[in-house]
């Protein structure tokens, strides 16, 4: 296993200050972010483009090369995280067609997988939603399998504002979804991150030790639920469940590896930043890098 992290969090780094970070401290990988260059943050860690795929040249391409070389840290995955199950037909096709793009440059730049969301109408049930994934996900996967590229679907259930209720912004979210959408697609993989698991109160070694042979990525995020939250508010509701740094909320790190361990597991594992305590500054989210890497490495 190589531990990373996502380049997300820091939007206000070049491509090259990415590298750089992560060699001098030690990193192994780092997932790129890949969004459409000045479409601009339409939610938190959303906008940011560490590479612009929409225009790859040979330039780019031996950029992207020597910065892996020089510095010894590799690119875990492309990640563009949108809803491609947007209600919107218009919204839909935008988005898509940028996601073809990120999986057609991947290869290119000597990296194979590529990270995103299954997406989902929030206002219809799951059920009423496999139609419009059967309209678009088999041409997304077979133009990603074309290419020799993995798709790892990550697990958020994108359900923490008003305008995502009642189903959340993305289908692919429990292991029930997840067989549906294998015996559907069987070359789709997961990007899987525990801390989604943690308030839906959903066993994380067992789902491990059933899906760990389709994992492609894995992201290292924790989650702490606020229980006076949930008897304020209800499950139902929104608000007690906090994004935080592995080792920091309520994900058991050391069942997670053993179970990761048992699957044989040997990809990136990449922290991925969305503690509000530590979003004040650059410094800050610096230092949440290091602290997660400090943390996790003694499971790594």
């Amino acid at each position: 296993m190589k531990l990373g992290f996502v380049s997300a969090i820091l939007p206000d780094l070049s491509l090259e200050e990415v590298f750089s970070f992560a060699a001098d401290e030690g990193f192994g990988c780092v997932e790129l972010m890949c969004w459409p260059p000045g479409d601009g943050a339409d939610r938190r860690y959303a906008g940011v483009t560490h590479l612009d795929v929409t225009n790859v040249t040979d330039t780019l391409v031996e950029q992207v090369r020597g910065l892996v070389h020089k510095t010894g840290v590799q690119v875990s995955g492309l990640g563009y995280y949108p809803n491609p199950l947007h209600p919107d037909p218009a919204h839909r096709e935008r988005v898509v067609t940028h996601l073809k793009r990120v999986i057609q440059a991947a290869p290119h730049l000597g990296v194979h997988v590529v990270n995103t969301f299954i997406g989902r109408d929030w206002t219809k049930s799951v059920k009423d939603n496999w139609p419009m994934f059967d309209q678009v996900w088999p041409d997304l996967a077979q133009f990603a399998e074309a290419v020799g590229v993995r798709i790892g679907i990550e697990n958020c259930p994108m359900l923490f504002t008003l305008d995502e209720w009642p189903g959340g912004a993305n289908l692919a979210i429990t292991p029930a979804i997840w067989r549906t959408m294998f015996d559907k697609i069987p070359t789709l993989g997961l990007n899987f991150d525990p801390s989604h698991l943690v308030w839906q109160h959903i066993d994380i070694p067992r789902a491990i030790r059933e899906f760990g042979k389709r994992f492609v990525h894995v992201h290292a995020k924790d989650a702490r639920i606020n229980v006076d939250g949930i008897y304020q508010h209800g499950s139902m509701g929104l608000d007690w469940h906090t994004p935080k740094l592995p080792g920091l909320g309520d994900v058991n790190w050391s069942t997670f590896f053993s179970a990761l361990t048992d699957t044989g597991y040997q990809g990136a594992v990449c922290i991925e930043v969305e503690d509000r305590a530590y979003e004040g500054s650059l410094a800050t989210r610096i230092r949440s890098l290091k602290q997660s890497k400090r943390y996790l490495e003694q499971f790594i």
